[in-house]
């Protein structure tokens, strides 16, 4: 099955992170485009996550531990892990997901 990002329409999940998003049965893969400043506040979710930053600067605090993390790096967040970031340039950041991401459908 081909997919065109493109084709997909994005959605605003939280304010300032538009996500153009695929759903599979196991997994949800969120492709997002950030605007500058935009914040996502401490939160936690029984989905594992696989963050990738591939354009831009992002500062994620994961557990009480902030970072800056910029084109290249990934970060995996076990599942409950408490985690939240703002952008600080805008940015673009692939999210993977284990299991589905039902509330992203």
């Amino acid at each position: 099955m081909d997919i065109e990002l493109k084709d997909i329409t994005p959605k605003e999940i939280i304010k300032g992170f538009h996500g153009r998003l695929i759903h599979t049965e196991h997994t949800t893969i969120a492709y997002w485009e950030v605007e500058e400043g935009s914040e996502i506040p401490v939160h936690s979710h029984h989905n594992e996550q696989i963050m990738q930053v591939t354009e831009g600067r992002f500062e994620l605090t994961v557990d009480g531990d902030t970072r800056i993390y910029e084109a290249g790096t990934v970060v995996y967040l076990p599942p409950h892990v408490p985690h939240g970031g703002k952008a600080l340039t805008p940015c673009k950041i692939t999210d993977i997901f284990s299991p589905v991401r039902e509330e992203y459908r």
